[in-house]
């Protein structure tokens, strides 16, 4: 190759390439720009709207990937690259791929379907996958939520559809389970009138829902009383630990005694 051919490589093809290389590069920038700028509208407009962020989020994610595909598949056009072919062979690398990431897709599906069937949102607390805590994100493949002793825990979508989920955020209260063991002697309808009383004064205890307090069981030990107050769930562990609060007040204003297993457990 002599040296005129080269100048007219490099005064032709070569400039060609380097000026379709920075139009490509200059698309994917401005591309970007506008992938960022239609999500950021679109995910005010909902929020104006007062769309549910864990809805919010989901379609900004997937249509941020369309976006990006399509500006992919547009750049490789403008290089003159057939893109039908680019397709077929980004289908069967989409077989590949599923085979191998078959547990990632499946938490991506779940993530779909729980979209659509909506049993919890950013916010609620639940009990999903085994876990109990505060949902932070609704993620592609995954949600994180927050537990009770503040740890950042990430589950997959997976995990989660497949199992029980409960939505403790959903209905205005909640209950709370205690029980008060009495000793023998004690008469049960004066405790649950006194227990009922007690637990009524107790803060954030719902007035719509008043407590249950009743005669559950009949042990050796005594008679058992269950109190059950109801609350919303932001205060749950509020109300819990006031209840056992009042029962142990109410034994001691009412000069009940301790009952007896009880009584031979502390004495060992």
């Amino acid at each position: 190759m002599n040296i005129e051919s080269i100048q007219t490589f490099l005064g032709t093809t070569a400039i060609d390439i380097a000026l379709k290389v920075l139009a490509a590069l200059a698309f994917w920038i401005v591309g970007r720009w506008l992938i960022g700028r239609v999500i950021g509208l679109m995910q005010a407009a909902m929020n104006r709207n007062h769309v549910d962020p864990t809805l919010t989020k989901y379609l900004g994610s997937i249509i941020a990937i369309a976006l990006n595909i399509a500006l992919v598949l547009g750049i490789l056009g403008y290089f003159g690259i057939e893109t039908t072919s680019f397709a077929a062979m980004l289908a069967g690398a989409g077989v590949a791929i599923g085979a191998a990431w078959s547990g990632l897709l499946g938490n991506f599906a779940a993530g779909a379907f729980m979209l659509i069937l909506r049993p919890f949102k950013v916010g609620d607390f639940v009990s999903i996958g085994g876990t109990v805590g505060t949902v932070h994100e609704l993620g592609l493949f995954g949600t994180t939520i927050v537990t009770p002793d503040n740890v950042m825990t990430l589950i997959g979508n997976g995990k989660i559809f497949g199992d029980t989920i409960q939505n403790f955020s959903v209905l205005p209260v909640r209950r709370v389970e205690r029980v008060a063991q009495l000793a023998n002697g004690v008469d049960p309808l004066d405790a649950i009138a006194r227990l009922r009383a007690a637990v009524a004064l107790i803060p954030n205890v719902s007035k719509e829902m008043p407590p249950e307090v009743n005669l559950l069981d009949m042990k050796l030990e005594g008679p058992q009383i269950a109190v059950r107050p109801y609350t919303h769930t932001d205060h749950y562990w509020q109300v819990y630990f006031d209840t056992n609060e009042a029962i142990i007040k109410v034994c001691q204003e009412a000069g009940w005694p301790v009952p007896s297993a009880l009584h031979q457990i502390r004495q060992i």
